[in-house]
């Protein structure tokens, strides 16, 4: 058996993390998950062009799978800082770089790494 490669290690990390996320939100059905393989295959083929940007997959995915879901059904997630006011989704920091987090920009505050939101909303912790 041949070993997995980095940038397969990479894209399946990402699916993990963000599928952790979904999971935690309660919105892991089947259509879901398929938008997340539909991100992570285009991702593939991005970071083949870009290999540096190999860093970058978790928050990219993740900000893929948002913006289809809000495309299809609404906001993902939903904030579960802000107790008050109109419901508003979380976004993706940095836009484009490693360690990305889960942010709520109306109360300036970052909530959870992408991948361990289950932590933040008193869902399924990821481990």
């Amino acid at each position: 058996m041949d070993p997995i490669s980095p940038l397969e290690q990479a894209l399946h990390a990402a699916r993990a993390l963000v599928l952790a996320d979904l999971v935690a939100g309660q919105v892991a059905e089947a259509d879901v998950v398929s938008l997340v393989e539909e991100s992570v295959a285009q991702r593939r083929w991005w970071v083949e062009q870009w290999p540096d940007g190999v860093n970058y997959l978790a928050g990219l995915v993740a900000q893929d799978v948002q913006d289809a879901l809000l495309e299809r059904y609404g906001r993902w997630p939903l904030c579960p800082v802000c107790g008050s006011g109109d419901p508003h989704a979380l976004d993706v920091e940095p836009e484009l770089g490693p360690d990305p987090h889960w942010v709520c920009h109306q109360a300036g505050v970052k909530v959870a790494p992408v991948g361990t939101l289950g932590s933040a909303t008193g869902g399924t912790p990821s481990s």
